[in-house]
């Protein structure tokens, strides 16, 4: 096991304490707005491109749930962070190939991505021996109806992509466990509406799902409008990190 505290700059731990300072304060702050409890929402550290000694910091200060986007990035840099001894709940929230879910389903204990019945098929399979517990879900929902940027459709009548079998997919699965909704803002979408559309679908599928409470949404320039329209987890990257290294 490696010294975590060795492996992180004093001068980047202190840059990331104020970034999460400051996202605290704003997540408060919505949550007062809207006369909502603190504890009900959920921050998810974005960390991708960046380096496992980030991860190491922000569980450090406090941080419990870290996102990923892509395996081939994340899966190293879950190993880097366990054997450093430090143990975030890891959530896998990128668009997911069939063919990297035998390798997801080993360090993610959240996959927010799910977006079809053949990808939550595919992770049911994978659980089996690999996984002592069952895998959270979330389902990605298209709040726009373009699927093109990924997303179960609600309202499809395509039997693979339509909300309502995907949801009903990941409860019938004995290796997931259906915990709710996740979506992003479509491309010229104000946020107030496009949460707002979210709430709404959110609202049809507990009914059908009662578990299924959870709803991720809101970045790092759009929390506020999620959490006023009942986000449980944002994912925050920039406004916690700083400015993003190059995707290469």
């Amino acid at each position: 096991m490696t010294d975590s505290a060795s492996l992180v700059r004093p001068d980047r731990r202190a840059e990331l304490a104020a970034g999460l300072a400051r996202v605290r304060t704003r997540i408060a702050d919505a949550c007062a707005a809207v006369g909502r409890d603190r504890t009900e929402v959920t921050m998810i550290a974005v960390t991708k491109t960046y380096p496992a000694a980030d991860v190491i910091a922000l569980a450090g200060l406090g941080v419990t749930d870290v996102g990923e986007n892509r395996d081939q990035e994340a899966a190293p840099k879950a190993e880097q962070v366990a054997l450093a001894g430090v143990a975030p709940r890891w959530h896998f929230i990128g668009r997911l190939q069939r063919n990297k879910v035998k390798s997801v389903v080993r360090y993610a204990d959240v996959v927010q991505s799910v977006d079809s019945v053949r990808l939550a098929s595919a992770l049911d399979a994978a659980t089996t021996g690999r996984r002592d517990r069952p895998l959270e879900v979330f389902v990605q929902v298209s709040i726009d109806g373009d699927p093109s940027r990924g997303g179960s459709v609600p309202d499809s009548a395509d039997p693979d992509i339509g909300l309502g079998p995907v949801t009903a997919a990941v409860a019938a699965s004995a290796g997931l466990r259906l915990a709710g909704l996740m979506a992003v803002a479509p491309l010229g979408w104000e946020p107030e509406r496009a949460f707002a559309r979210l709430a709404t679908i959110a609202e049809t599928v507990r009914a059908e799902h009662p578990q299924a409470v959870a709803l991720s949404a809101g970045m790092s320039g759009d929390l506020e409008a999620a959490i006023g329209h009942g986000a449980t987890h944002v994912r925050v990257g920039s406004a916690l990190l700083g400015m993003r290294p190059t995707l290469r």
